[in-house]
């Protein structure tokens, strides 16, 4: 794979709905069955994931949340991030990073790096100053968020189960956005 063919795109409602019980179901259900705490038990069905994901193509038509996507040069989705914006009237400045998921056959080569910068960029240029996270305490995504400059805020125990259902401890993490 080479980093310099990877195009990162915003995914409006439409193409999240046609994508959803295939490509970005497939990509969910790897980040799973690899292991990642990302809110689903193993084993994850495609209907699950597909329902999953064209409810998230609700959220992405209404602004609440936007959805990058990286692709190779072939046009195979490799990873995803997104980013909720908080509803509450006095929250309006920050949001979360949410399902920043890369096809084990894409990790360890920058990828989870670059989709974290899209989603950093877009939440500044949307006005957002803060931004909130959690990652599955231990997990190869805390070097990731440390690197890029996060700030760990704590650790919760037995906050979320991983995919075989047992509860981990979830770290929470920050950034302010200049």
């Amino acid at each position: 794979m080479d980093m310099d063919t990877i195009r990162i795109e915003t995914l409006d409602g439409g193409r999240i709905r046609a994508g959803a019980g295939g490509e970005l179901a497939a990509l969910l259900r790897d980040a799973v069955h690899g292991g990642a705490s990302v809110g689903f038990l193993a084993p994850l069905g495609t209907g699950e994931a597909a329902a999953w994901w064209r409810g998230l193509a609700a959220e992405a038509e209404e602004g609440v949340r936007t959805v990058w996507a990286a692709y190779d040069a072939a046009g195979t989705l490799l990873g995803v991030v997104t980013l909720v914006r908080a509803g509450a009237p006095n929250q309006r400045h920050r949001g979360d990073i949410a399902k920043l998921l890369v096809h084990s056959s894409a990790r360890g080569r920058g990828l989870g790096r670059r989709l974290l910068a899209a989603a950093e960029a877009g939440a500044a240029a949307a006005g957002l100053t803060l931004l909130v996270l959690d990652t599955e305490t231990g997990s190869p995504a805390e070097g990731l968020y440390r690197s890029a400059g996060w700030t760990r805020a704590g650790t919760i125990p037995g906050y979320a189960a991983d995919p075989s259902g047992e509860p981990r401890p979830t770290t929470y993490y920050y950034k302010a956005l200049g």
